[in-house]
């Protein structure tokens, strides 16, 4: 195996050196993923939302799970345990609002969901390089909060009640994001960084998501719309 995927890597404040625990914030902050996830599953059996909802849930741990093993063994490899299931969430997310809440058919899903991801991967790319290093790299993750402001405006302009937990959501991403940005800026006046806020509030802008997945999320009766409303318990 290539040498290289081994090689140690220190992106973040709290890390002092590459042995295991050198980010400890970092690496124990990752289980505010792993309790949204088990938040998640636990709604979805109550409310019997299905399948697709389950899987987010479950999904929600392999991202806590992964950017573990990224900030225990940090390196080329592991980044990608990381930024992966990250990205598949999110791709997943957008799936489910189209799908489940806004309730299209999954043909005209699939449509929607190609120009998202067309539109905001071309959005991403088109970012300068200067603004890619003032953020830290967060612009990376630009498909996020514009999924979050897309499609939460637009369920709540229907009166769908999963718009609010959608635009809820890209609060809390607006406030975890910044604490992703200043962690490279705030080392000399405090050492464990701000990273860990990174890992917190994401945990709990997940919790918020699947409340909505698990309440709103249920499958369609082949008409192309919302089923109906599951209350909240």
């Amino acid at each position: 195996m290539n040498s290289a995927l081994f090689e140690a890597i220190d992106n973040y404040c709290e890390r002092t050196g590459p042995e295991f625990w050198s980010e400890p914030l970092n690496a124990l902050t990752n289980l505010a993923f792993i309790a949204a996830g088990i938040w998640g599953i636990v709604l979805v059996r109550r409310h019997e939302t299905g399948a697709f909802a389950a899987l987010l849930a479950w999904w929600a741990i392999v991202i806590g799970v992964g950017s573990a093993l990224f900030h225990t063994f940090a390196n080329r490899l592991t980044v990608w345990a990381d930024v992966v299931p990250i990205a598949l969430f999110i791709f997943m997310f957008a799936l489910f609002s189209i799908n489940r809440f806004l309730g299209f058919v999954w043909p005209r899903t699939i449509a929607i969901f190609v120009v998202f991801i067309i539109v905001t991967g071309a959005i991403t790319w088109a970012v300068p390089d200067w603004l890619r290093v003032a953020t830290n790299g967060s612009t990376g993750y630009l498909p996020a909060p514009l999924g979050l402001l897309f499609f939460g405006a637009w369920l709540v302009a229907r009166g769908h009640p999963a718009g609010i937990y959608e635009l809820a959501g890209l609060a809390i991403f607006a406030m975890s994001v910044t604490f992703r940005i200043i962690d490279p800026r705030v080392c000399e006046l405090l050492p464990i960084g701000t990273h860990f806020l990174w890992h917190t509030l994401n945990g709990l802008l997940l919790g918020v998501l699947l409340t909505a997945v698990a309440r709103y999320g249920h499958a369609r009766q082949g008409t192309g719309q919302p089923a109906a409303v599951s209350q909240p318990a």
